[in-house]
Formats: C-alpha cells, structure tokens, sequence
C-alpha cells in the first residue's frame, strides 16, 4: 500500500516522534478542553464513548489504548472499571498524562513504544482502541494490525478511528476552498513535512477505504461495523480541516470496528 516515494517506518516513526514532543504542549492546550481530561472522544465531530458505546461494556476488561496521546481516553476507561494499559511514541505526550493524572487522581500505566512492535504479551487484551492515535502516522499500518491481532484474545474487539480518506482528495482548509477536489483520491502519496536541509519532519499517510478494509482482512481481523459520523447540530468547533461548513458536505472521520475471530 506504500507509495514507492513514501518516507519508510524507521523515518516516519522518528519524524512523528519529533513532530509530536515538540507540538504537545500546543496541542493540550488548543484541544486539551475538548477532550476533556477523563473524556473518550472519537474524532472532531465529538463522537463520545460514553454514548456510542462501540467499545461495549469496558467494566472488568482488559484494555490497550494504541497512540493514547495524554490518555485521555484511557483514563476514561480506568474510571469505567476497566484494567487499561496504553502507550505513545511521544515521551512528551506522556509527560501531560502524568500531570492529568496527577491533577485527577486517575492513574493510567503508560509506556513509550512505537505501534509496530507491541511490548505487550500475546492474547492479552480483551479491547484495544486507538482514537486517530498511530494509524494515520506509521508507514506500514498491516504490522500495526497484526500486533494488535496478536495482542488481543480470541473474539476480542478492536475500534480505531483515522481522518476519512474522502478527505485526501481536498484541502485541508475548513473554509469553502476545501469544498473543492484538488487531487486524486487514489493518490497514496503522504503529506510530508521536510526541514531545510531535507529532513523528514512529519508524515502521514493515506489509504483509501478499500485499503483499510483489505488491511484489516489481512492481519486476520473480521470488521463488525464502520461509522461516518455526521457534524451535529450545534457544534461549531473547527479542528484544522474539521468544520461545521465542511461536515456539512464531506465525511471527516472514518470509524471501524473489528474482531479478533
């Protein structure tokens, strides 16, 4: 699925681990009241755990958060009763777990790890999540999917969501100008970030819809359910390209639910 041009794992891993150490800080406190720091909130349209409930019930479970950012996810979890463990390939991201958890009370075991070796035992987990967490970032999403095979017990549940891949063939503007197609939805080129002297400093990449799906086929997984969600009534939050005129038209978040068979 890899653009042959494609920054590869090794590169990506150490571009989004730089990016993200230097941009968490920013981040928290742009989004941080958002998602709430005992939230579980999917995706910029504020898809919300609490209600979707595409987890099931948590209550006893064995939890991974994949990509957990500050864990805000996870310590949701934790206060449903859930035994969570999550992890992040940004120390800095998990330096603002440990204050969130400090000023809440809400302890989440956290550990620094990169999504395409797991350094988690085999059948493990009852649940894994990942809310754009990892997925969107890593070079080879297959490895990412059949860690998470591994790691799960039989007819475990994994629920990740990534930015829609409708998405790629507009600008990332949440004006009327990225309304308008600009490029091919089939392009799988990433969107790459270099510094001067040529070093790659953030990556993502795209799959199209049939490559998520064949994706998860392929690490053995079964997929139960995928959710577009449309933009509610009511919220006007913009999130970079994420906005009420946009969400109008254009799905921005693409939810999926698999099992381990």
């Amino acid at each position: 699925m890899r653009h042959d041009d494609a920054p590869g794992s090794s590169v990506s891993s150490r571009a989004n681990r730089g990016w993200w150490d230097g941009n968490a800080d920013d981040y928290q406190v742009e989004h941080g009241e958002f998602l709430r720091d005992d939230g579980f909130v999917w995706c910029p349209e504020g898809v919300d755990e609490a209600e979707a409930r595409l987890l099931g019930e948590v209550r006893g479970r064995r939890v991974l958060e994949i990509g957990c950012g500050a864990a805000q996810c996870a310590r949701w979890l934790v206060a449903q009763g859930a035994e969570v463990a999550a992890f992040d390939l940004s120390h800095r991201q998990l330096r603002h777990a440990r204050r969130i958890d400090e000023a809440t009370g809400l302890r989440v075991p956290v550990v620094q790890a990169d999504a395409e070796a797991l350094p988690f035992a085999s059948g493990g987990f009852d649940v894994a999540c990942s809310a754009f967490g990892a997925l969107p970032f890593v070079a080879d999403p297959l490895a990412v999917l059949r860690e998470v095979h591994r790691v799960l017990r039989p007819g475990g549940r994994f629920v990740f969501s990534v930015s829609h891949p409708i998405r790629w063939a507009f600008p990332d503007d949440p004006g009327p100008r990225g309304l308008t197609s600009d490029r091919s939805y089939f392009d799988r080129s990433p969107y790459v970030e270099r510094a001067e002297d040529g070093t790659v400093t953030y990556v993502e990449h795209h799959r199209t819809m049939g490559d998520w799906v064949g994706l998860v086929v392929s690490a053995g997984l079964t997929l139960t359910g995928l959710l577009e969600p449309e933009w509610p009534p009511g919220h006007e939050r913009a999130w970079g390209g994420w906005s009420p005129l946009r969400g109008r038209h254009l799905p921005g978040t693409a939810i999926f639910s698999c099992a381990r068979p």
